[in-house]
């Protein structure tokens, strides 16, 4: 009586484990520097057949979404809590190393995004996503300094985010410890403004 059950499970765990090798896929060609991968090398590099791609997925943009689900969990995986009581110099540094580490490493994947963004919803809602988290852990990690200072909370967003990053890595051509730098002095003088005692 239960074989009819076992061979749904079995079919349900096989398909799980082919979608899942699918999102691999195109995670590691993302973050392995193939930025646009077509459905084709993402079959390949699952190791399954085109059609069988397709048939998890109705098309590139619910891909895309289970990427970046995907990628939002790595993003917590890899992220460390910086404690909330060390002193602000402490706070400042931990936050801005940690951030750089993970910019760093999110790159590629950031940079695929962006070149599709414009037109995958899913996307634009990943990027939102992210920024919601980065925007969290700063309210978390300087609530007596931000306070309910919306244009600071969202400068100090804005200055951690990828695209600031991105540009002083590519377009200014910093290297990573200077660019870790910029960000921590950005990040220092906002959380400073306007926070001394009047002489």
């Amino acid at each position: 009586m239960s074989q009819p059950s076992t061979r749904v499970d079995g079919r349900t765990a096989r398909s799980e484990r082919t979608r899942n090798a699918i999102v691999d896929a195109h995670v590691h060609l993302i973050t392995s520097g193939d930025l646009k991968p077509t459905a084709d090398r993402i079959a390949k590099q699952a190791g399954i057949s085109l059609r069988a791609l397709w048939s998890h997925f109705a098309d590139m943009e619910a891909l895309f979404s289970a990427s970046g689900e995907r990628i939002l969990a790595m993003r917590d995986e890899a992220h460390e809590p910086v404690p909330d009581d060390l002193p602000l110099p402490e706070r400042i540094e931990a936050f801005c190393r940690q951030r750089a580490r993970m910019l760093e490493e999110l790159a590629p994947a950031a940079r695929a995004a962006a070149l599709k963004e414009p037109f995958s919803p899913a996307l634009q809602r990943y990027r939102k996503a992210h920024m919601r988290r980065v925007r969290d852990e700063l309210c978390a990690l300087f609530p007596a300094e931000i306070g309910d200072d919306e244009p600071r909370l969202a400068a100090l967003t804005a200055a951690s985010m990828f695209s600031t990053w991105e540009t002083m890595r590519t377009v200014m051509d910093l290297d990573t410890d200077a660019a870790r730098e910029a960000l921590t002095r950005a990040v220092t003088a906002l959380l400073a403004e306007g926070t001394a005692p009047l002489a």
